[in-house]
């Protein structure tokens, strides 16, 4: 049968349009599966707008130390290396400090480097918590028991209009549904729908249904953290960015300019709970910083106090085992931070798609990883992970009592 070549050329063009409107409507989905999000985890900046966190003070150095000793550790019956867990986890960057120095580098991913900034996801919650703890103590946050919709009036007549900014940085909030990102509809996607393609990120908070009362159970939020990133715009009058690089990055003496990405729609903001990208490096000095108790040198940047409340969450819904489907049975939460419980109580700040920045105040250990894993969750890899950096804190722990 002969078709004319106009409708032809208009079912190619219909047939485009079609395929373009389908990858606008999944690019999260492209951009995050692997191979590409090696790529994409290190050049946000060439897909959403952005805003800078300058560098403004001198460079702080990371000093070298002896290097880290070759570690084991047992994974599924077997023993295996960190070659095993890079090759097996997609890392990407791999760094450990011990005692300050530098005792592990390296850059395994296809377009890593020491000076890529890495899209670290929901480490940015563990990030806003310390910008909370500031504000709260120079006095722009009164307190962390007034409710979010004091900060976030076009919150009024939601879910949020009650919780208190303590309750979300617990992800006790009692709103939305379990962050599933395996559901096509689920309110994560619909959010992250919205940051992406310039919908309204506003609309999708003020529809989400009331879970539980505030404070009774564990809910992982990406949301509750989103609303805690307004509040701190509220509260302090700057940008996410503006803030870091004022509170965070000029006392760390930070090497590099970090960066947010923000949301396509207007008011562009960025996520309080999922949008920070910075090097391995500085990654690894904020993690110092709260192995530190808050301290730079001799300057205490964040409150030493808000720090401890990272490793001794009290609630006991709380607490490592109890946060239900919405956490692995290993962790439990406290204030933006995951929590492991044990002896000597580490903490660590977790990414989609594998990335870690753990730390060890009583080792005096921290560990940063980033990974491009084809899914958002996986427990096995976690697991993985977890199980080597334990080792590799165990193993320099053995070497300093020698």
């Amino acid at each position: 049968m002969h078709i004319p070549a106009p409708l032809k050329a208009g079912a190619a063009v219909g047939a485009a349009v079609a395929a373009a409107a389908w990858v606008w409507r999944h690019q999260g989905d492209i951009v995050s599966s692997r191979p590409i999000n090696e790529w994409t985890f290190t050049h946000m900046k060439a897909i959403l707008p952005t805003e800078t966190i300058p560098r403004t003070a001198p460079a702080r150095g990371l000093p070298f130390g002896p290097q880290l000793p070759e570690v084991r550790y047992a994974f599924d019956g077997q023993t295996r290396s960190l070659t095993d867990l890079h090759r097996s986890t997609n890392t990407t960057s791999f760094l450990v400090l011990h005692h300050g120095q530098i005792v592990a580098e390296e850059y395994p991913g296809t377009f890593a480097s020491r000076t890529a900034r890495f899209q670290v996801f929901s480490i940015t919650k563990s990030v806003t918590s310390l910008l909370i703890g500031i504000a709260v103590e120079r006095g722009e946050i009164g307190s962390t028991d007034e409710p979010v919709s004091d900060y976030c009036p076009q919150l009024r007549g939601t879910g949020y209009d009650g919780p208190t900014i303590a309750q979300l940085l617990n992800m006790s909030s009692g709103v939305g549904d379990v962050e599933d990102w395996s559901v096509p509809d689920a309110p994560i996607i619909q959010f992250e729908t919205a940051v992406t393609t310039g919908g309204s990120v506003l609309k999708v908070i003020r529809s989400l249904p009331v879970r539980s009362a505030p404070g009774l159970s564990f809910n992982y939020s990406t949301i509750d953290s989103h609303v805690l990133g307004w509040v701190l715009e509220a509260a302090t009058g700057m940008s996410l960015a503006r803030n870091a690089a004022t509170r965070l990055w000029a006392p760390l003496g930070a090497e590099t300019d970090g960066y947010y990405f923000l949301t396509r729609g207007r008011p562009r903001t960025a996520l309080g709970g999922g949008s920070l990208n910075a090097t391995t490096r500085d990654l690894a000095r904020i993690g110092q910083l709260v192995a530190d108790g808050g301290r730079v040198g001799a300057e205490q940047v964040v409150p030493s106090e808000w720090i401890a409340q990272f490793r001794s969450g009290t609630e006991p819904h709380l607490h490592v085992g109890a946060l239900g489907v919405s956490g692995y049975p290993h962790y439990g939460y406290s204030r933006h931070w995951w929590t492991l419980g044990g002896q000597h109580r580490p903490i660590t700040g977790l990414g989609v798609h594998g990335q870690y920045l753990w730390v060890d105040p009583e080792r005096e250990t921290v560990i940063v990883k980033t990974s491009a894993w084809n899914k958002p969750d996986d427990a096995d890899r976690d697991r993985e992970t977890v199980a080597a950096l334990q080792a590799v804190v165990d193993t320099l722990s053995a070497g300093s009592e020698r």
